[in-house]
């Protein structure tokens, strides 16, 4: 006999908001992860109701980088500005190839969250 799986009910009276970008919904995860490393526990309360969990952001660049549409320098760059809570800045000389790569990134993670309906 297969054991049921646990899935969170979605019956949420709020209305969902999708996010606006690619790079909202990257911010969003990372900002989530910190709280989580912090101790804070994710929940269902927040004032704007997301259409996903974090781990649906993290699972989405994972596939990209399993199918291999984005290396590893992609995932340094997403991993230090998602930290600094900024993208690269296009004045400052040194950080201009890792603009190169973020864009890249962003361009190839809002394709899979346009699919899933998680960026409008």
């Amino acid at each position: 006999m297969r054991k049921k799986r646990f899935t969170p009910a979605r019956g949420d009276a709020r209305t969902i908001t999708p996010f606006a970008s690619a790079e909202e919904a990257w911010m969003w995860f990372v900002r989530a992860q910190k709280a989580r490393r912090d101790g804070a526990r994710l929940c269902r309360s927040a004032v704007m109701a997301r259409p996903c969990e974090p781990d649906d952001i993290y699972c989405a660049v994972m596939t990209l980088y399993r199918r291999r549409v984005v290396r590893r320098d992609h995932l340094k760059v997403l991993a230090k500005f998602g930290m600094e809570d900024r993208p690269p800045d296009y004045r400052v000389a040194c950080e201009t190839v890792s603009l190169t790569l973020w864009r890249d990134a962003m361009n190839h993670l809002s394709i899979i969250l346009k699919e899933k309906g998680i960026v409008g």
